[in-house]
């Protein structure tokens, strides 16, 4: 199963928005203290009317203004179906909800920030903006929600169901969720710089959110930013060499080895608790590859994959890695391999080639 990657929109951490359309498409790093990293937001009004945003949550807000610019982008008004993932879900509009209802005793509850806090939500938003009736499915598999409705949008396409897919993933941190989570030590307990974040490696990470659309098609086009060729994920991995078999087989299945690779994105977050599977990853099957990472540039978080093919399709249509990627020297780009795990459970590997 292919993708063509027609266009891409993300709201990030970083000054990703719009970035094809920047000058020379380059942007500097933004640099955030502490241990969490917040979404660079847009102007919403040039996406959104109005009148609807004032009963938008954030994350609505940035999940649709992604897959509003991403289709703009494309020159797609209406897609053949829509598919996202999150892990989340409208954590903001949850937190309201079961606040009043603790607040107001269970009584007299306004059904609002209830029928907002639903994971479907933002599909669904974007489905009554665009008067679109076709599929529309919401994945919640925790650290593979991305990679479900990835793999959903390219059977879509292979099957001929669909011709244009817009897919995407979206997850934020409250204060409600960031004080939980942190409690469970995914953060660091100290403060620190994200530039600083993967080389001074500790116990935990750094909290992070975003919202990145693709529109996907079975078709090429004179646009076309790459091509997603492979995906594959594996769960509760035993060892390392799990994980080197499956990325071995994802190669060979599109008839490469890994000497064919350019550029090797991975995930590392800067929590030495998971270290071990890069390092093994990095010392043996990627020894003689170029690595660049990106979590220090969007935090940790379940769907955190979605920015890495935003970084990876940028990379290819470009022939460059943005330069807030701090990434090595690399030839021509052709193939990126991008390889991530989230809490050492879900690890999930992907093949973006140029078109």
């Amino acid at each position: 199963m292919k993708a063509f990657i027609r266009a891409t929109g993300n709201i990030s951490p970083q000054q990703t928005f719009g970035y094809l359309a920047a000058a020379g498409g380059s942007a500097d790093t933004v640099v955030h203290t502490g241990d969490r990293l917040s979404c660079v937001e847009p102007d919403y009004l040039q996406y959104i009317d109005a009148k609807f945003i004032r009963r938008m949550s954030r994350i609505i807000k940035m999940g649709t203004a992604a897959a509003m610019n991403c289709l703009q982008q494309a020159g797609v008004k209406n897609p053949d179906a829509i598919v996202m993932g999150t892990a989340y879900g409208c954590l903001e509009d949850t937190g309201i909800f079961m606040k009043k209802m603790v607040e107001q005793q269970e009584e007299m509850l306004t059904p609002t920030a209830f029928i907002q806090s639903t994971h479907n939500t933002i599909g669904a938003q974007i489905a009554l903006l665009l008067q679109c009736h076709q599929y529309n499915n919401t994945f919640v598999h925790r650290g593979f929600s991305f990679e479900s409705a990835l793999l959903d949008a390219m059977m879509l396409l292979e099957e001929g169901t669909a011709t244009n897919v817009l897919a995407g993933a979206a997850d934020e941190i409250t204060e409600y969720s960031h004080a939980i989570l942190r409690r469970f030590g995914l953060y660091r307990k100290e403060s620190i710089s994200n530039t600083g974040l993967l080389a001074t490696e500790a116990k935990g990470s750094m909290a992070g959110e975003g919202a990145a659309f693709f529109l996907l098609s079975n078709q090429p086009s004179a646009i076309d930013l790459a091509r997603l060729e492979g995906l594959a994920t594996v769960y509760k991995p035993a060892d390392a060499d799990e994980v080197k078999q499956a990325v071995l087989q994802l190669l060979e299945q599109e008839g490469l080895s890994i000497a064919d690779i350019d550029l090797v994105i991975s995930g590392r977050n800067g929590d030495n608790r998971g270290n071990k599977w890069y390092d093994a990853l990095d010392a043996g099957l990627f020894s003689a590859l170029p690595v660049a990472h990106y979590k220090h540039l969007s935090g940790e978080y379940p769907t955190s994959t979605a920015f890495a093919l935003w970084l990876a399709a940028v990379s290819l249509r470009q022939q460059a890695v943005p330069a807030m990627a701090a990434a090595p020297a690399t030839g021509a780009l052709r193939r990126i391999l991008i390889y991530n795990h989230y809490e050492q459970l879900h690890h999930s590997i992907m093949l973006v080639t140029a078109c």
